[in-house]
């Protein structure tokens, strides 16, 4: 089993950054792939970005390229998710994951945190 607990949510204006951070505990994540992903109000879940188990492979939605970055430090057991000039847009609940292989389907995911909230005004 693999416990996550994602950190790092608030609110922020356009314009600003923040930084997300994936703690897991129960099973070294070295041995998984990560992803963040994410749900606003109102909409289903969606793909926000990937991570290979080794950090060399990293995928990311269309909406977040160039603004966002996943990281990992496997020797802290964590994740990362650098955010930067965010969107009114990106407003919603973000949730880590762990699974056997990167990529934007859920369904690849088998171990999930609780989420953050993050809010961007406009």
């Amino acid at each position: 089993q693999v416990q996550l607990v994602e950190s790092g949510g608030g609110l922020v204006q356009a314009g600003g950054s923040l930084r997300l951070s994936c703690a897991a505990s129960g099973r070294p994540v070295s041995s998984y792939a990560m992803g963040w992903f994410r749900q606003a109000p109102g909409k289903e879940r969606e793909f926000v970005a990937a991570i290979s188990w080794s950090g060399s492979y990293t995928y990311y939605a269309d909406s977040v390229k160039g603004r966002f970055t996943i990281s990992r430090d496997n020797a802290k057991n964590t994740v990362y998710l650098q955010m930067n000039s965010l969107k009114p847009e990106d407003t919603a609940v973000y949730y880590c994951a762990a699974g056997r292989l990167a990529g934007s389907e859920s369904n690849n995911y088998t171990y999930w945190g609780q989420g953050t909230q993050v809010t961007v005004s406009s």
